[in-house]
Formats: C-alpha cells, sequence, structure tokens
C-alpha cells in the first residue's frame, strides 16, 4: 500500500482529471455498435444515467417544497376576508378561519415537528433499503397527506396540525436519502454540480408554487392548492419508480463505459460498512459540526423567509395575495440561479487544481454567509416596497452558494456516511423551522415595519455564527474514521477513491517486474 500511495501521490492530480475527462467524452458513442431500436428509445438510451437520475432529483425536491411551502400562501386566503363583487354591490365575506398570528406560528412550524424526527433515521434507511425507495416514498407520503389536507382543515385546526405533522415525517428522510444516491452516482469531480443542480429543484419549486398557490387561491379557492400540488407529486413518483435505480449496475439500461467511468471513479463503498456508521465518532467530528452549523444558520434565515415573506409582503408592503405570491417568488428564483451556478463553478475550480477542496466548501459558504448578514440588514433599514424586494431578492439570493459548500461537505469528509451525516446535520437544521414561525409569531403581533426588523436582525445573526463556525472547522480531506481498507483517496484532495483490489494486483505486477529486472 505504501508503494500504490506514492504512486498516487506522485501523479498529478491534473493528469488524473485529464484521463476522467477522456473517459467521460468517450461513452456517448457506445451505442454506435447496437442493433438498431425505434428513434426515440435511442436517443433516449444515450441519455447519461446519470443526468435522467439528476433531473428527477430536481423535479423531486420542486416537489418537495411545493407540498411545504403551499400552507404558506394558503394560510393568508383561509385566514383573511374575502371581498366579493356581486351586481352592483361588494361584498365582504368573513374569513373562513379565525386564527391569530400565534395560532398561524404553530399551524406553520408543525411541519417541522415531523420533519425533524426522521433525519437520523431517514440517513440510515436509504443505506440500508437504498435511497430510490425512501426518497420515493417519502415525496408520494407526503403528496398522498397533501390530498387529505383540506377535509382536515375543514374538520378542526387540530386536524390540519397532525396532517402536517406526519407530512414532515415523510419529507424528513428526503435530503438524507438522496445523499445516499449521491455517495453511488456521483463522480467525485462531478458532486457539486450534480447535488446542487438537484437542489436547486426547492428553490424553483418555491418560486413557482407561490404565484400559482396564490392565483389558485384567488380563482379557485385554497384548497384547490393542495389538490393540485397533491396530484403533481403522486405523478412524479410513477416517473422517478420507473426510470431510477439505487445503483448504477443494477440500471437495466446503463451503458457499460458510463458505468465504468461511475464506478472507477467513485471506487467500492463496502456494503457491510454502510449500515454501522460510527456515530460516536461523527459526533465527535469538527467538521460534521462545522457542516451542521452551516445547515443551521441557512436554514435559519431560509425557513424564516419561507413561511413569513408572504405576510410580510402584506402587512407592510400592501401587496394582495396575488402580489405577495410572486414577490415571495422572486428571492428563490435568484437563489435557484445561485445554486446552480455555485455547483458548476465550484466543480471547475477543483477540478482544474485552482483550489482545494476545502478553499472551495468554505469560499462559496462563507461569503454567501456574509453577503446574507449585509442584505439582511440592509432589509431592515429600507423605506420602500422596492427597497425591500431588492435586498431580499439579493440577500436570499446569495444563500444559493453556499450549497455548494456545506450540502456537499459531507460526500468529501465520508462518502459512504454522507447520508447518516446529513441526517444529523439536517435533523439539528430542522429546529429553525419549528421555533422561527412561532418567535416572528410572537414578535409580529401587530405587522408593523419595526417588529419586522428584528426578525431580520436575528436571521442576520445567525448567518454571521455559521459564517465564522464554518470559515475554522470545515474539512474537505477524507475523515480518519470514514477510511476503509477498500475506500481511500488520492492525497491532498479527499475526493475520488481507489479500489483496493485493484491496488493489490498492481502492486503484485510491479513486484514480478522487479523481479525480472533483478
Amino acid at each position: 500500500m505504501e508503494k500504490e500511495s506514492s504512486k498516487s501521490a506522485s501523479t498529478p492530480m491534473s493528469e488524473i482529471f485529464n484521463e476522467r475527462t477522456s473517459i467521460r467524452s468517450t461513452y456517448s458513442y457506445e451505442f454506435n455498435d447496437r442493433k438498431s431500436v425505434m428513434a426515440v428509445e435511442s436517443c433516449f438510451q444515450k441519455v447519461p444515467k446519470r443526468h435522467i437520475l439528476v433531473f428527477l432529483a430536481f423535479l423531486g425536491f420542486c416537489n418537495v417544497y411545493a407540498l411545504r411551502v403551499n400552507l404558506s400562501v394558503a394560510i393568508v386566503a383561509m385566514t383573511n376576508n374575502k371581498t366579493m363583487i356581486k351586481g352592483n354591490e361588494t361584498v365582504i365575506e368573513p374569513a373562513d378561519f379565525v386564527w391569530d398570528s400565534k395560532v398561524r406560528g404553530i399551524v406553520l412550524g408543525s411541519f417541522f415537528y415531523g420533519y425533524i424526527v426522521t433525519q437520523i433515521p431517514g440517513g440510515w434507511f436509504a443505506n440500508k433499503f437504498g435511497g430510490k425507495i425512501i426518497f420515493g416514498g417519502g415525496i408520494l407520503g407526503t403528496a398522498l397527506l397533501t390530498l387529505l389536507t383540506p377535509i382536515a382543515t375543514m374538520w378542526s385546526v387540530y386536524f390540519l396540525v397532525g396532517i402536517r405533522v406526519l407530512q414532515g415525517l415523510f419529507e424528513g428522510v428526503t435530503y438524507p436519502a438522496i445523499q445516499s444516491i449521491w455517495s453511488r452516482w456521483a463522480p467525485p469531480m462531478e458532486r457539486s454540480k450534480l447535488a446542487t443542480f438537484a437542489f436547486a429543484g426547492s428553490y424553483v419549486g418555491t418560486f413557482l408554487s407561490m404565484p400559482v398557490c396564490g392565483l389558485l387561491a384567488r380563482e379557485v379557492g385554497w384548497p384547490s392548492i393542495f389538490y393540485v400540488f397533491g396530484g403533481i407529486g403522486v405523478l412524479w413518483f410513477i416517473a422517478w419508480w420507473y426510470f431510477v435505480e439505487d445503483k448504477p449496475s443494477e440500471h437495466p439500461t446503463i451503458g457499460h463505459l458510463e458505468l465504468n467511468y461511475i464506478q472507477d471513479t467513485i471506487g467500492a463503498i463496502p456494503e457491510a460498512q454502510m449500515t454501522r456508521p460510527p456515530i460516536k465518532s461523527m459526533l465527535l467530528s469538527l467538521p460534521v459540526w462545522a457542516i451542521v452549523a452551516a445547515h443551521f444558520s441557512e436554514n435559519w434565515g431560509f425557513y424564516t423567509m419561507l413561511t413569513d415573506l408572504p405576510m410580510f409582503f402584506k402587512e407592510v408592503l400592501g401587496f394582495d395575495l396575488f402580489q405577495a405570491g410572486v414577490m415571495s417568488a422572486l428571492p428563490y428564483i435568484m437563489m435557484t440561479i445561485s445554486v446552480i451556478i455555485g455547483g458548476q463553478i465550484a466543480d471547475y475550480l477543483r477540478s482544474n487544481g485552482y483550489l482545494t477542496t476545502v478553499q472551495v466548501r468554505k469560499l462559496f459558504n462563507c461569503t454567501a454567509f456574509v453577503l446574507q448578514v449585509v442584505f439582511m440588514v440592509a432589509t431592515a433599514y429600507t423605506k420602500t416596497a422596492v427597497a425591500a424586494v431588492t435586498c431580499l431578492t439579493i440577500g436570499v439570493g446569495f444563500g444559493g452558494f453556499a450549497w455548494a459548500g456545506f450540502s456537499v461537505n459531507p460526500l468529501d469528509i465520508a462518502p459512504q456516511y454522507a447520508s447518516v451525516i446529513f441526517g444529523i446535520s439536517n435533523c439539528i437544521a430542522t429546529i429553525p423551522g419549528i421555533i422561527s414561525p412561532s418567535i416572528t409569531g410572537e414578535i409580529v403581533t401587530h405587522g408593523t415595519a419595526a417588529e419586522w426588523q428584528q426578525v431580520f436582525y436575528i436571521a442576520a445573526a445567525m448567518y454571521l455564527i455559521g459564517a465564522i463556525i464554518y470559515g475554522i472547522f470545515a474539512s474537505g480531506e477524507l475523515q480518519p474514521w470514514a477510511g476503509t481498507p477498500e475506500y481511500i483517496v488520492f492525497p491532498g484532495e479527499g475526493t475520488a477513491p481507489i479500489n483496493q483490489a485493484d491496488t493489490e494486483e498492481e502492486e503484485e505486477e510491479d513486484d514480478e517486474e522487479e523481479n525480472k529486472l533483478s
């Protein structure tokens, strides 16, 4: 092993990456020698299967957040009086539900009581049973419960809270489960762009669902919000189940060159180790806690904006329901762009050797957080609606670059345990979703600008704390407790693993050649 390590260490990283690039550029031609098939099928076969996977994961996260945030818009329509024009008269109809700000905060926060419970189990289940069933099943369960939401709400607010808790239980497994899929499907130098592209679906789902929810509530009625998005979630699951497999080797139509490329660059992930994660070592690891701190900070600001922006735009800036939905969507359009661009740039910097993995992670994560601090504080002092929307759009949007940092980092420090680490991280990072809406409900009792200033100050402080902790303690190296004899990496990067069996065979061949020469 010492000989192999020295040989790997002496090999320039640029040569390794160039070799991978050449492999990647050839697999698209592998179908030329196959027997003729239908044109549509042939075109589909030529698409790399990991790209189909990431696109469906992108749509899956669109569903995850559409199903999560629909209540944030619907609750405005459910608890406000409605102005109706009948003939020549304007009639004001009372709200369907009379809930004060505290009750609204409990309803909006109830989702996270279930969400926090299944984070760590979700990572373990994904490793044991596969990310396909856990990720897909989590979204399917949430979609079915969404379809039941209007009926539950009509019965009692307690039934609504119960439905939201159950939805949280199902959605809680999705983020840890997708890490299990990336650990088997994402080549090391494509981790950032594949993972962040899928995660960008969260923000696409957010900014598409908010104005659509506002339009549905105004034109059709708030129950239609839950029927439409619940139905879309069920349709997505059918496509996910048909096209996706847990491992590249299990995919029936994957090309042999793409399969070899993925397996050669990722290496062997020992299945026996997958079900026995070193929890104690994880909990004592500072790089793990750096991920947790960054995730917590990002989620505090994100969940604060996610659940409260429609109310802020309506109460403080004076927008109507549909306008509030549209304005609430703008920050997430910016965030979608920054998430995707951030992942592309991060992998470019790593694969070309401009920055090390840890430098890339810290650069993107900490820069995003500092910029969010600046614009959150600026929002607190804005005097006009245009200025407030601009600051929030830019501030929340810059948060997308952080996802090229902390969200991909578990795959750097412990690829085979990435789903468990992300489960731990997302479990703790779910706490803001529970307490942030309630704190906002306690602070914003009259809907004044001064009350909302306090909300933005708290979010800015959380971002600053996260930037400091992540900047000091984050790592891009494979951690000692995450290494196994079958899973080692190129020195200095913590990215591309080598199969131990292959290296032993190469050592034996080298020894034989040396004996012949001697």
